[in-house]
């Protein structure tokens, strides 16, 4: 059973960047699809960006696509998120998780990581 830890969240002024990792632990994680989803207070989790397992496909959320940036480092078990030029509506808390199908739909995901708080001032 893979289990997750994110770090890398913080405050940021508006315009700034913030990158995010998901350790995974276990010596399977290159075996999954792995995703973020962001989830802000009152409104549902949402799916930001996904990656198929040998990092060779990518996939975007309307609202993030050209700012965030999703990688994977299978040697070291870590996904990351580079989070380019945010706004104060990206502040939330960001989870990583783990894919049954590769998708933005967080009803495929399990494996849930505890999340890290990303807050943007304006």
């Amino acid at each position: 059973q893979v289990q997750l830890v994110e770090s890398g969240g913080g405050l940021v002024q508006a315009g700034g960047s913030l990158r995010l990792s998901c350790a995974a632990s276990g010596h399977t994680f290159y075996m999954y699809d792995m995703g973020w989803f962001r989830q802000a207070l009152g409104k549902e989790r949402e799916g930001v960006a996904c990656i198929r397992t040998g990092g060779g496909a990518t996939y975007y959320s309307d609202s993030v696509k050209g700012r965030f940036t999703i990688s994977r480092d299978n040697a070291k078990s870590t996904v990351y998120l580079q989070m380019n030029s945010l706004k104060p509506e990206d502040t939330g808390v960001y989870y990583c998780a783990v894919a049954h199908r590769l998708s933005l739909d967080s009803a495929e995901y399990t494996n849930w990581g505890q999340g890290t708080q990303v807050t943007v001032s304006s």
